[in-house]
């Protein structure tokens, strides 16, 4: 584990060191359902995530869940958790980008269209911390620093429980757009041994993986330790398209990077008394990935015969190291529930260019490495918690009122380290420098910066009659970077009948903005020589991403960020007219303000501009363009899910479990907040929001409309699965014009796979994508393409490219 420093940190550590090592989360989502043991997945079986109440059970639940068992994750046949989750949940999307730097080494989820990182992700209840990433280029989810889910092996996992609701006052900071809590599996019994290997119709993207999970016992029956063990691997893949490519132009690779990762989990838990448990959650993962930049071909600017006589394609190397400690105490106390708890958990990511070269550099001093050692991003979080609740009955109540309350301290750190020089050097010669394909962060764009949070929170939560539920929630938050903020939320549920109930919930809430969107810099160089495009004197000009705080950032009308503020109505009903039918349909709208996006280019080169920086001090005034994270304005969510279930039984014929789910989500930007004075001042314009963000990558860039239909059909020892997914239009937008848009149309998506169970056996054969259809190319308009039309596919694809996989696994449990 990495060396925790700083006197502000010590709060959470030293209630680890109380609790013997062991600690435990706020954010515990359901203590109840956590501690439980699992249910299995039935039409009529719902696990309430978000409440206290011990008493609260799945036909009675306030708010609008999705519950996925594991062995419906393992039947999707991906190893990637978020690509079986969005195959199963129609309200999250996981686009798969490619050629966007780092953009495809940690993909992030989205739920409901809203950004990433308004998606609050809970392991066991306990807050999971985000990743070190943040989004710089025009992909789904730019400008987030998401949860990177996929470090979180799914033979660990029992089912997940997503809530489909605004949930801020019960969880703080993130949950927005709503809430990922995932259940391990608990307990000394039982466990599985697993390898499955497949590879895409085309023939590349070959994949294994291995996976371990089991139990042991601690003194007995008194505890137990369950561990998870995870290695695998996947080759890349390459779509890029050669058909109109010159020989020299062959070198570009489209798809999917190449990746190794290795996994480790290990949960307890150990009674200490009749009255006092403590236990345990430890993970570490280790990700090397390794992504394709853009083919230098021997007729680029920037080729170089010398060195790559047919051209070159940089690779950019990403080395991810993922680790989190809880643990704790919890127990009863008259009748009183509580958890004491702390928490750690960090992500780190060194990043590399290879088989590249610095021209600057090579051109300087004749030579030129050909591997660069770029910097390292790292995102870190602590916190100590307590946790109180209790079942109360006053008497002027038909019915026992759950009381919960509780505090917690949150420690937040982020850092940027630079590369070494030869990755950024650029020269003064009018060679391009720094490394290519991906060029170093420069001593300027490093720091460490950190931030405290203060919070508390109360709960009620009661059947006011046998036919009328509520549970009401009020926090508060006290960040030190931006202060406070007071956010309650009312949930309300109505039986008519045993069959059938309405349900409604209104809240308000926000998100904090990120450390990595206050202070993330990256700075690129180029030297511009005599008449040069821009118009500048020569020299050399920075691009750079700066933090809206900076010098440079308030002076060009940059202001700290502040919170995302929304409100969250829903309302819905659920109705089971029969046993074997189970019906939901929930409508929703989500109002968020202050949205926090990382704004276009503002251009710098002008006199006027450079006079101005000279003047209020800023001593190295060339900077061609200059962007900062903004709160940029308003948008609006609305949309409505529908769920159905009904099981088929036909006695020794066998049994027929299917599912329809549907969610159709309409995103728009409502509000575009103002140039700021100065710039008004300077005659500069700031493009807070361009048409691309305005009609895409904040609206239209994902499916409205996504409908899955599964059914499991089991006879005997065989089973056969097979889904169909309709991915709704979504539309590719340009910054500049409606003639570059490209709006691409509905597709559907089959997956099947059909499974043997003998003793302790299970043999699965399958195929992902089994009709291997591809979205649509880039039209005519837009080149067929980027890099020459090597590259025909949008990024914006919501089921990716790279055509049908096929796949077998064999799996011993007992």
């Amino acid at each position: 584990m990495a060396v925790i420093q700083g006197s502000r940190r010590w709060m959470a550590v030293a209630v680890a060191v109380a609790l013997h090592g062991t600690a435990w989360a706020q954010d515990s989502a359901a203590d109840a359902s956590a501690q439980s043991k699992a249910k299995p997945h039935n039409l009529d079986t719902v696990i309430v995530t978000g409440t206290r109440a011990e008493n609260r059970t799945e036909s009675s639940s306030l708010t609008p869940i999705d519950v996925v068992s594991a062995k419906v994750l393992q039947q999707t046949g991906t190893t990637e958790l978020t690509t079986a989750l969005a195959r199963i949940i129609p309200s999250l999307n996981f686009p798969r980008p490619s050629g966007g730097d780092t953009a495809d080494q940690q993909r992030p989820v989205q739920m409901r269209g809203l950004s990433p990182d308004q998606v609050l992700v809970l392991v066991d209840g306990k807050r999971w911390h985000p990743g070190a990433l943040l989004l710089t280029n025009g992909v789904v989810g730019r400008g987030s620093q998401a949860v990177d889910l996929n470090t979180i092996p799914m033979a660990a996992i029992d089912h997940i429980e997503v809530l489909r609701d605004g949930a801020s006052a019960e969880y703080g900071s993130d949950a927005i757009a709503g809430v990922i809590n995932i259940i391990l599996k608990k307990g000394a019994k039982g466990g599985e041994v697993s390898f499955n290997g497949g590879q895409y119709y085309q023939g590349d993207g070959r994949a294994w993986q291995g996976d371990a999970n089991f139990g042991i016992p601690l003194n007995g029956d008194k505890g137990w330790l369950r561990f998870t063990l995870q290695s695998g691997n996947n080759d890349y893949t390459n779509r890029a398209n050669y058909e109109n490519a010159a020989p020299y132009e062959k070198g570009q690779r489209y798809g999917d990077p190449a990746s190794h990762n290795q996994n480790i989990f290990i949960n307890g838990q150990y009674d200490f008394s009749q009255y006092v448990q403590g236990y345990v959650e430890a993970h570490y993962s280790h990700r090397n990935t390794t992504s394709a930049a853009f083919f230098r071909d021997t007729l680029s600017s920037n080729s170089v015969p010398s060195m790559y006589p047919n051209g070159y394609l940089p690779l950019e190397q990403g080395q991810s190291n993922d680790q989190s400690l809880v643990a704790g105490l919890r127990g009863t106390l008259h009748g009183w529930r509580w958890d004491l708890s702390g928490n750690y958990g960090s992500n780190r990511v060194s990043y590399n260019t290879i088989d590249s070269v610095n021209r600057a550099w090579l051109h300087d001093f004749g030579s030129s490495p050909t591997s660069f050692h770029d910097g390292v991003l790292k995102a870190w979080q602590e916190s100590a918690n307590l946790d109180v609740s209790k079942d109360l009955n006053p008497s002027w109540l038909p019915n026992p009122v759950t009381v919960a309350f509780g505090a917690q301290y949150l420690h937040q750190a982020y850092s940027v380290q630079a590369g070494d020089l030869d990755s950024y050097y650029t020269g003064t010669s009018g060679v391009a420098g720094g490394a290519q394909g991906f060029g170093g962060f420069q001593p300027s764009d490093a720091g460490n910066w950190s931030r405290d949070d203060f919070s508390e929170y109360v709960n009620a939560e009661t059947n006011l009659t046998d036919k009328f539920s509520t549970s009401l929630s009020l926090r508060h938050e006290n960040y030190s970077d931006f202060g406070g903020a007071t956010i309650g939320s009312g949930a309300f549920r109505y039986d008519f009948t045993d069959r059938f109930a309405l349900r409604a919930n209104v809240s308000n809430g926000f998100r904090a903005p990120s450390l990595a969107q206050q202070y993330y810099s990256y700075t690129s160089s180029t030297y511009y020589g005599p008449g040069n495009s821009i118009g500048v004197t020569p020299g050399i000009y920075n691009s750079a991403i700066v933090s809206s705080t900076s010098q440079i950032g308030r002076l060009l009308g940059g202001q700290a960020l502040k919170p995302e503020h929304s409100r969250n109505y829903s309302f819905g009903a659920v109705w089971s007219p029969i046993d074997a039918l189970n019906l939901s349909a929930d409508v929703y709208e989500i109002d968020i303000s202050n949205r926090i996006v990382l704004s276009n280019p503002l251009a710098a080169t002008s006199s006027t501009v450079r006079d101005y920086l000279a003047a209020n001090g800023v001593t190295d005034t060339n900077y061609s363009s200059v962007t900062y994270f903004t709160n940029a304005g308003n948008t609006r969510t609305r949309g409505i899910d529908l769920v159905a279930g009904y099981r088929f039984d036909f006695g020794s014929a066998g049994s027929l479990l299917t599912n329809l789910s549907y969610n159709y989500n309409q995103n728009k930007v409502t509000k575009v907040n103002g140039n700021p004075a100065v710039l008004d001042a300077l005659g500069v314009n700031l493009q807070r929001l361009s048409r691309r963000d305005i009609k895409g990558l904040l609206a239209d860039s994902t499916p409205r409309s996504k409908l899955v239909l599964n059914g499991t059909y089991t006879l005997g020892n065989w089973s056969l699965n097979a889904s169909v997914t309709r991915y709704g239009q979504y539309t590719s937008f340009s910054t500049s014009s409606y003639i570059y848009d490209q709006t691409f149309q509905p597709t559907w998506i089959t997956d099947l796979a059909v499974s043997y169970n003998t003793h302790h056996w299970t043999f699965t054969a399958g195929a992902d994508n089994a009709m291997n259809r591809y979205p649509a190319g880039v039209n005519a308009i837009n080149g067929y393409g980027s890099n020459k039309g090597s590259m025909p596919y949008s990024i914006f694809s919501p089921y990716g490219f790279n055509g049908g996989y096929y796949y077998t696994k064999i799996a011993y449990h007992w």
